[in-house]
Order: structure tokens, then sequence, then C-alpha cells
């Protein structure tokens, strides 16, 4: 069954579509991931590319929304990463639960977990506390919520908050990994730093307690709670700034202190909250439900392996593993259309900051078979090296597409440098490159890269083994589409 696509059935991705790309929602909203593309490129690109039961390949999968598209197309899709988090949200993709078993679920860990939780956050005068305001190690603030009129009410931290605190101090967690960090300044990671980092040990012992529950489940409703954990985490964590000085650029400046959000990276502020695990939890399985709502519940069968997803002639495959690797393992010309947001250079180490999520979901990350460029030092991936895997990744690429087939690389980066590969697909392979076009996104996103140098949008570069009218003439009216090369405008590093 072809489960509904994200905006309207009916609709057919044009190029106007690319340039003025609507902004996410329902499913593909939940949960926050770096790098999400305009379904809009996505699909116009599957469309005018291949035709049903063709297969796509996505070697570098991330957050996975590319897979659910293939499928509602009705194209066969294979989908690879390294990061065990972009494995789980997209199989939570593929195969989410019904509204009524997520709802059922939810309610039956509150029913188990609520009142312990509620004990942890409970002050003097037995109300229950919604947010702890911290500077560094000292507590500043304890927030409640008024009974009747449900505003804020800001007290003074007591004695009795303080031993509250002082009884979690020993506590271990249990179903949660400690984590593996880098010194790594670009996202504000510490090489000696754990999961006892980022939350404090109250938080942690209330996670596992939530854990303790998600755990007596199975499948994809097991799946679709553990992603409610992940996507509510950030505000659970030691990382959720506080907002001060409202109004100061208007000489209207208020002393007001606002909860502020978790920015992806992990940066722990020194004036930040903590707030009450259960929101969160909750907050966030609410939007989940009424997403769910919207959407088919099927499930999408896939295998795991790429020598199953070609021996069964399978619709879907999702592989965890080095692209690099895997990619060998692909028949010759058996794939219509690459389409891929690979690492770009230094920009965003994804493992790194997908730790605090794998940890969560108690998954081991292969960090040294990651391809990036990080600035953590001590993994030792460096420029050159990404680049020797990003050219064996591109033969490959050549070698497995139809001759027919297309190779589409959402890039950016901020030197020329990490370009060098481009200039390297001509000369070692047959691929032809056709042109790009600038990638439009709906929003400026506070995970897009502002460095000096930076280019300003993904560029869509388009390859193939021949040049025709035909196949220009996908692409030549898409606004701002060029046959010159997009890194022209970059400085040399």
């Amino acid at each position: 069954m072809i489960q509904p696509t994200l905006f309207d059935t009916d609709e057919n991705y044009t190029v106007e579509s690319i340039s003025n790309p609507k902004t996410y929602k329902g499913i593909y909203a939940f949960h926050k991931y770096w790098g999400k593309k305009p379904i809009e490129s996505l699909d116009y690109c599957i469309e005018n590319c291949t035709n049903k039961n063709d297969i796509i390949l996505d070697p570098f999968l991330g957050s996975g929304l590319i897979s659910k598209e293939a499928h509602n197309l009705g194209r066969r899709f294979l989908g690879i990463d390294i990061n065990p988090f972009s494995i789980e949200h997209t199989l939570f993709l593929l195969s989410l639960p019904k509204a009524d078993d997520y709802k059922k679920a939810i309610t039956s860990i509150k029913k188990n977990v609520f009142s312990k939780i509620s004990e942890t956050y409970i002050i003097e005068n037995s109300d229950i506390a919604t947010h702890f305001l911290w500077n560094k190690d000292k507590l500043q603030e304890v927030w409640i919520k008024n009974n009747t009129s449900r505003k804020k009410i800001q007290l003074e931290p007591s004695e009795f908050d303080s031993n509250k605190i002082k009884s979690f101090e020993n506590y271990s967690v249990r179903n949660i990994q400690k984590g593996t960090f880098f010194e790594n300044a670009r996202i504000n990671s510490l090489e000696n730093m754990t999961i006892y980092d980022l939350f404090t040990k109250r938080a942690l012992y209330n996670i596992d307690l939530i854990l303790d529950e998600i755990n007596k489940f199975s499948g994809n409703l097991k799946r679709s709670l553990q992603l409610t954990l992940t996507a509510s985490s950030g505000q659970m964590s030691n990382m959720v700034f506080a907002i001060t000085g409202r109004g100061k650029t208007k000489n209207q400046q208020s002393e007001k202190i606002e909860v502020g959000s978790w920015v992806i990276g992990l940066w722990r502020p020194d004036l930040h909250f903590e707030i009450n695990v259960w929101n969160c939890f909750e907050n966030r399985a609410n939007k989940l439900y009424k997403a769910l709502l919207e959407q088919d519940s099927s499930q999408i069968l896939y295998k795991n392996n790429i020598f199953d997803f070609y021996e069964k002639q399978a619709d879907m495959g999702i592989v965890q593993g080095n692209s690099k690797n895997e990619l060998k393992k692909i028949p010759s010309g058996s794939v219509k259309l690459i389409i891929t947001d690979p690492p770009h250079s230094d920009r965003i180490p994804y493992l790194e900051l997908s730790e605090m999520w794998n940890c969560l979901l108690n998954k081991k990350s292969e960090f040294s078979e990651e391809i990036v460029v990080s600035n953590a030092k001590s993994r030792k991936k460096s420029k050159d090296e990404y680049l020797n895997d990003m050219r064996e990744i591109l033969n490959e690429a050549s070698r497995i597409l139809t001759n027919d087939g297309y190779l589409l690389l959402y890039f950016n980066a901020k030197d020329k440098n990490s370009w060098s590969f481009f200039d390297s697909i001509e000369k070692q392979n047959s691929l032809v490159y056709l042109g790009s076009f600038p990638m439009e996104y709906s929003a400026n996103s506070v995970v897009q890269d502002n460095r000096k140098g930076a280019m300003k949008s993904d560029y869509v570069l388009v390859f193939n083994h021949s040049r025709t009218e035909q196949t220009l003439g996908i692409f030549n009216k898409i606004d701002g589409w060029t046959n010159n090369k997009p890194f022209k405008e970059v400085k040399n590093a």
C-alpha cells in the first residue's frame, strides 16, 4: 500500500515548488535533525529522473525523509548510514504506529511513572516544580504553576530543594550509554564529557524510569516511544539557555527571565534551566499523537543488508554501515538515481552531534567508520582522508548507476580544497557534470553554516553518463540552474 505523502497526494512537484518550499509539518517536523532537505526538490528529481520500481540510493541517509518519499512515489529505495540514530529515525518514518495504540502506550507509561517522577520535583509545600533555574552549579530559582491561573510562580530555592537534589548525587544510569565525546570546540564538546555532563542526575533518574516502561513494548510502537524521548531530550538537558534582557536593543530592557530552547550542539550555558522531564516527554508525545492521526500506520517491510535487498527484490533496504564499504556490494548498473547529502567537509560532525540521542537509544557509535572532517583532533579525521573517501564513493557511484541514471549531490563547503573531489569525478570515471541549482530552504535554520567564507546556500550538483538535450531538459528550467561550477564563488582556504 502506498502511504500518503507529506503534502497533497495529487500535487506534482514543479520547478516553481523547488524555489518556494513549504515548511515541514506533522511527522517530518517531529524530530530535530540537521540538514533536512526540502521535500519539493527530492520529489521533483525522483519523479523526473526515475520510473516506477526503479532503485533510488542514498548512501548518506541522514534523517531518512527521502526513504518515505521514494516509497510514496512507487520507487524501490536503498539507504545507508553509519549513524544508529539515522537508521532508527528512518525506520520510525517507515513504520508508524496507530495513533490509538500510541496514545494507549503513553497513558500506560504515565500511569506507572508520573507519581514517581513528580516526587523528584516536589517542593516543601508539596507543589510540583516545572523549572529550576541554575547558574553554573548554583540553584537560583524554582518555578511552579499557580493551580488556578496556571501562571508561573518564581520561588527562592530552599534547603528542602537542595537536599532533594543531593539525594541523586550517586545515581548511575541503567538504560543509557555513558557516551563517547571528543574535544571539539566547533560543537562545544569536551573529551572527558559523559552523559552526566549533559543532564542532571535527577533528570537521568527520571529518563531511566521512562525507559523502563518503554522497554516493555516492542516493534514500531517501542521505536516511536524511544524517538519521543530523544525528540524531547534536548529540553530535558542542561543545555536549555535562559533568555534575559529582552528589549535591550529598543531601550526597553526587561528583567524577566524566559525559557529558551536547546540548540543542536553541546553548549552548556552557565545560566540554564532544568525542566521537569515528564512535562517535556508528554508535550512531545502530544505532538506526535496529533501527527499520527493524519498518517497511514501500515508498515513498510525492509531488508537490513544489501544482499537480501537485491536477492529478495525488496522494495526497501535500510542498512547501517560505512557507505564506502557497502557500495562495493551493490551490483553494477542497478541504480537509477543516487540522491544524497554527503558530509560537507568539516561543516557538521553528524555522529558526534548525535551521541546524546544514541546514548538514550543505548546504541554504540562507530566513530572510526564515519566519513567526515572533524575538528576533534583525537579522531584524526583529516580533510585528505575525507577527500579520498569521497573519491572512492563517487567511483562506486559511477559503477552502480544505470547508463541513463543520475547522481545528485547536495553540497556546500567553505573552501575550494573541500571541493577538489569534484574535479576528479570526470577524470576517474564516466560521469559527466551537467550543472547545478541552488537549494532553497523554507526558513533560516539555527544549524545553517554562518562562518566567514561559507556559501550562502547548498547546491544540488547533477551528474550522469551522457549530456543530452533530454537530460538537460529536466533541470535547465529550474530557477538558478547553471552549468558553471558553483564553488567558483568560494575563496581558497
